[in-house]
């Protein structure tokens, strides 16, 4: 993990590189939007453009570039697994609309 005085001297020109790539990203977005495409082909697209914007994001706002690369896998696998296991509740969504049959 680079230490202090490592990041003081890369200085912010990487970040504000990174940061323009992001914002790049984001006005792909919004060109994909206003495309005459199928919703199936809006959403693959821009699925892939938000992937690659969260991965840079994580990757260099969050210094996990310099860390070990099985460090990045553990929290790849973490991540992942957490997103998973919070769509479980998503099937039990239609019992509340009807009041779990307990109104009158």
């Amino acid at each position: 993990m680079p230490t202090a005085a490592e990041l003081k001297r890369e200085g912010i020109g990487k970040y504000l590189v990174v940061y323009l790539c992001i914002l790049a990203l984001a006005g792909l977005q919004f060109v994909i939007a206003y495309q005459n495409i199928t919703a199936s082909q809006m959403f693959r697209r821009m699925f892939s453009v938000a992937l690659v914007e969260a991965g840079v994001a994580v990757l260099f706002f969050m210094h996990l570039w310099a860390e070990k690369r099985g460090f990045l896998l553990f929290v790849v696998i973490f991540a992942v697994f957490v997103l998973l296991s919070m769509q479980f509740g998503w099937t039990d969504s239609f019992r509340l609309i009807h009041c779990g049959g307990y109104c009158s």
